[in-house]
């Protein structure tokens, strides 16, 4: 980012975003990826969530895969990438979000967690997965996925 660009953003006072992280969660014999919907809209997502104290962002994304999805398994210490969205909030606005996406190779996919009764979960490939998610950031990750 350019002086002129980074100049521009402070004078009307953009706010800078808020960060969240999540699991990629990756079959480790298909490479196929976990969607889950969402609570609000039940739009195709990944497990996120805000970071938590005393874990690392990728602890955390895998905290938030487990409460989401059922899953546990091995979670990368490196980040996949990252993607913006647009976070609705109660009040009738929305806050920028980065979320930053750690790979989670799926050891255990359970039936009964934290919100089992709140969403849908289901296995897609990645460019099948790209073309049920919103965000176009998230897209091109999946996109970027190699094949199985």
């Amino acid at each position: 980012m350019n002086l002129l660009h980074r100049t521009f953003n402070m004078v009307i006072g953009r706010r800078p975003p808020q960060m969240q992280v999540a699991a990629l969660c990756i079959h480790p014999d298909t490479a196929n990826v976990l969607l889950i919907t969402s609570r609000g809209t039940g739009r195709w997502v990944i497990p996120k969530g805000w970071p938590m104290e005393g874990r690392s962002l990728s602890g955390a994304a895998a905290q938030e895969a487990w409460e989401e999805a059922g899953v546990r398994g091995d979670i990368s210490e490196l980040e996949l990438g990252r993607y913006s969205y647009d976070k609705d909030q109660d009040e009738g606005f929305s806050i920028p979000v980065e979320v930053r996406v750690f790979r989670l190779r799926v050891l255990q996919l359970q039936d009964r967690f934290p919100e089992h009764d709140q969403r849908r979960r289901e296995w897609f490939a990645p460019d099948d997965a790209a073309d049920l998610v919103a965000e176009p950031g998230l897209k091109r990750i999946l996109r970027a996925l190699p094949a199985a």
